[in-house]
């Protein structure tokens, strides 16, 4: 993570496509993460595995934490909250799709396509990643006055 520019980059080994993956952080994804640092340390990852350190959680980690929340498989998964993202994103009208796929980290399926259109869409990923975090306080805020 490189905090100075606010982005945390994915290695190709650690991907699910085998391509780095370069996010750009929110100032609350920045705040969260100093926070995690000072309650686990500075190890190579932020989310290890609690059988090893140099593994990291896996999604059925967080699918437990879910079940142990409350929140039925039907409800939501570790994954549903891509999908959540995603929806939202599109729906807002806001934002260009393929911002969205490359926040995603998702490869364009047409070759033709993919092989032409190589954009990363960094400065509205950017702006992006900042609408989003603060659409999640928004959420939690509502939550709070319910």
């Amino acid at each position: 993570m490189d905090e100075a520019r606010a982005v945390w980059t994915v290695p190709a080994h650690r991907a699910k496509m085998r391509r780095p993956h370069i996010v750009p952080l929110s100032r609350q994804a920045l705040g969260l993460l100093q926070e995690l640092r000072d309650l686990t340390g500075c190890g190579n990852l932020m989310f290890p595995s609690v059988r090893s350190s140099q593994r990291c959680m896996s999604d059925n980690t967080l699918n437990g934490a879910l079940r142990r929340m409350g929140y039925g498989k039907d409800e939501m998964t570790a994954h549903g909250f891509r999908a959540m993202f995603s929806t939202l994103a599109n729906e807002s009208g806001l934002w260009h799709p393929d911002a969205i796929e490359r926040a995603l980290a998702h490869v364009e399926k047409n070759e033709i396509r993919r092989a032409y259109a190589r954009g990363q869409h960094w400065d509205e990923r950017v702006d992006l990643a900042q609408w989003w975090a603060d659409q999640l306080d928004q959420m939690k805020e509502g939550q709070k006055r319910s």
